[in-house]
């Protein structure tokens, strides 16, 4: 239809729809009839004035439109839909697929394509999904680990945030005038999130629960609900509370990740314990404190859960419902509690980390702000924890398999009705969404892969022997799901990754104290170990330490607080000699090399951000990682160390050994894709240009992203029991 044609039939239609709603005046015998006759006549003439108006700014409108549209996106493709599967490895995808337990992905890949996905260097959540989001490495992103390091003090921060309090003032122009403190959360992962510069487009995007993006930055047209790093509302990663009529001990010898309390059976009956939640500091510096109670009825084998105004009825073995828990400060969070132990007087009661409330936050965790409000309305409460499956209370065996298990599920549960829900609302532009699921069981259950495991002493290996095949198989029910969800493909490009493959962890490497015993880390006079975070290092005399779970820092005159070695020559013999000496390094043991490549971070990486990072980056060989009091600054007596914990599967290794997975609905036209690759491909979908600084190649370029026949996917292989 030329324009001329379009002109004429928006006047005709703006005139009959003006026409159509003025209403005549009623007429009636009587006096008043002509005045009735001429406000008729005044409304029909107010009717074709106010057509004619409009069909003269019809055409200023569509100039108007032309010119705004100029540089603006011109998409390739209606809908890209990223679904990221958290430590879904490729080996163990073929694995499962050859048993006949993935049919679906099998389907998937014949329509389309499957690759795996280079991870990042180093291979950690933290920086992988960093890399998704910004399309650079970790020296333009500035993540390198969950944990950095303070420069003046060497004791350890979050990487991806920082908590300030800053003093707030009243400018009157001749003086200001203090009003206050202020809290303020600063984002530290540097670079632009890709849907900023999609928004910026006109674009719309959807993003859930994508790591590292809390504190929440905002962004033009779109919604975010924050992942990994939200803390719970003690201000941790997680701390759960478990209260026991028995002491319990921590297989560790200390409480890591919780707090563990003694109660005792109460009420008029002795079927009753009351106690109380550990909530955020109050104004006077103390915690605050939220009663609960749970009632026993032996006859039904049941207990009530009373929090607040909130009660529930469940079986031993049973979560809650989530309870809102609110503080004598007026806080508000939520909580699930669960009957661990019931066995007479023996009674264990496990409460999850607090969350922050999603419909009443304390802080920004979605934009816009009230988007987590939204969400709760639509779908019920909902996990808000960063990292919201404990399995730290599984490593602390203050719960069970069973336990940590079924808390997964519901949290996979509660992200498949986010993802419903932004897909039913976002039928043009970006939607992705992370499920955390495969991640944390593979790092909870892969001990039960490997009999001969160092966890697996004095452990039953039978019962969850088949966890990691199961959890496998539903995520391929889940690919199917999302699928019939999403309906006729042609508008829509379906995209499965994961950040990183997984391998065995069996043992520790404490690698502070092979740097004391090469010389490098040097202990005050006397000591031959160190505490945590460093509590005895003398750093007159260190010259190497390491924190985190990736690297290890040069003590550097001008950098560090304390650094003694000069940037220049002797820097870089110092690295290289480290370099060397760990990739010599063997496990007494059994002779097997620990390190496969130590990298030099400037050689690998050439961002503004790189000279703030670890000078090296360990890459180890399979069944090794850095300990877990190495991750935080303590020095042991010896270097190696069996891994008992149950936390058995890792990927902190040399990231060539632990890629993630791609699949997609159309092929892609480069061989070897990287995560940074997604950032740039999803730009290209959409017609947005992609910074020069992005490191990543669009996936799909010269491609006519055409749809081939879907292929229809064979039944499944049961899952054994």
């Amino acid at each position: 239809m030329n324009n001329r044609s379009r002109f004429l039939r928006v006047t005709l239609y703006t005139a009959l729809i003006c026409s159509a709603s003025a209403t005549p005046a009623l007429a009636y015998i009587g006096p008043g009839a002509g005045i009735a006759a001429a406000g008729s006549v005044m409304v029909l003439i107010g009717t074709f004035l106010l057509a004619f108006g409009i069909v003269l700014i019809y055409p200023i409108k569509v100039v108007v439109r032309a010119i705004t549209s100029i540089g603006k996106a011109k998409p390739r493709i209606k809908r890209v839909v990223v679904v990221g599967l958290d430590g879904f490895d490729p080996g163990l995808a073929k694995r499962f697929a050859a048993e006949g337990l993935m049919p679906n992905f099998l389907a998937l890949e014949e329509q389309g394509c499957f690759s795996e996905l280079a991870t990042a260097c180093p291979s950690i959540s933290p920086v992988s999904w960093s890399s998704y989001a910004t399309g650079v490495d970790a020296s333009r992103h500035n993540i390198y680990d969950f944990l950095t390091r303070d420069p003046c003090s060497y004791l350890p921060v979050l990487s991806s945030s920082e908590t300030a309090t800053l003093p707030r003032t009243l400018n009157l122009g001749f003086a200001k005038v203090p009003f206050g403190k202020k809290v303020v959360h600063r984002a530290l992962q540097k670079s632009q999130p890709f849907w900023k510069l999609l928004g910026a487009q006109n674009v719309w995007s959807s993003i859930i629960r994508v790591p590292i993006t809390y504190p929440v930055k905002k962004f033009k047209n779109g919604t975010l609900l924050a992942g990994m790093c939200v803390p719970d509302l003690q201000g941790t990663q997680g701390s759960f509370s478990f209260y026991s009529t028995k002491p319990r001990s921590s297989e560790g010898g200390g409480h890591i990740g919780g707090q563990q309390y003694q109660v005792k059976v109460g009420g008029k009956f002795g079927n009753v314990i009351t106690s109380k939640l550990k909530g955020p500091p109050g104004a006077d510096g103390h915690a605050m404190r939220s009663e609960f109670s749970v009632q026993f009825d032996v006859d039904a084998g049941t207990a009530e859960f009373t929090c607040g105004k909130e009660t529930a009825v469940v079986e031993r073995k049973e979560y809650t419902p989530w309870m809102r828990v609110e503080f004598d400060g007026g806080v508000v969070g939520i909580a699930r509690f669960y009957i661990q132990t019931w066995d007479g007087d023996d009674i264990g009661i496990y409460v999850t980390p607090v969350n922050i409330d999603p419909d009443s936050p304390v802080m920004p965790i979605s934009h816009p702000f009230v988007y987590s409000i939204y969400l709760a309305k639509k779908i019920g409460p909902y996990a808000t924890l960063g990292l919201a499956e404990d399995t730290w209370a599984l490593n602390e065996r203050v719960v069970d398999e069973e336990a940590f298990l079924k808390q997964a599920w519901l949290l996979f549960e509660e992200r498949k009705k986010m993802m419903w829900e932004v897909l039913d609302k976002t039928k043009k532009g970006f939607v992705t969404v992370v499920f955390d699921t495969t991640d944390r069981i593979c790092h909870m259950f892969y001990r039960y892969l490997d009999p001969t495991h160092p966890a697996n002493a004095g452990r039953d290996t039978e019962i969850h022997k088949h966890t990691i095949r199961d959890t496998y198989a539903r995520m391929d029910t889940f690919l199917a799901e999302i699928r019939e969800k999403i309906g006729d493909e042609r508008n829509t490009l379906l995209m499965i990754i994961s950040d990183h493959g997984f391998t065995n962890f069996r043992r520790g490497v404490n690698l502070n104290t092979w740097l004391r015993d090469e010389g490098y880390l040097v202990l005050k006079e006397g000591r031959d170990t160190s505490g945590n975070y460093f509590e005895g290092v003398d750093w007159d005399k260190t010259r190497a330490f390491t924190l985190g779970l990736t690297g290890i820092f040069i003590n550097r005159k001008g950098r560090e607080g304390k650094g003694i070695v000069e940037k220049g020559p002797e820097l870089d013999a110092l690295v290289k000699e480290i370099k060397d000496k760990l990739e010599k390094l063997v496990d007494p043991v059994d002779g097997k090399d620990v390190v496969r490549e130590a990298f030099i971070t400037t050689e690998l990486h050439s961002g503004p951000y790189a000279d703030m990072a670890p000078e090296l980056l360990i890459g180890y060989e399979r069944g090794f990682r850095h300990s877990w009091e190495c991750a935080v600054g303590a020095v042991l007596p010896d270097v190696f160390s069996d891994n008992k914990k149950s936390w058995s599967g890792d990927h902190c290794v040399d990231p060539r050994l632990v890629p993630g997975v791609f699949w997609s609905n159309r092929k892609i036209t480069h061989e070897k894709p990287e995560i940074s690759d997604l950032a740039p491909t999803v730009l290209e979908l959409f017609g947005v240009e992609r910074p020069k600084y992005m490191k990543g190649t669009p996936l799909f370029e010269g491609s006519d992203l055409e749809l081939a026949p879907p292929v229809k996917a064979a039944p499944a292989t049961k899952v054994k029991a």
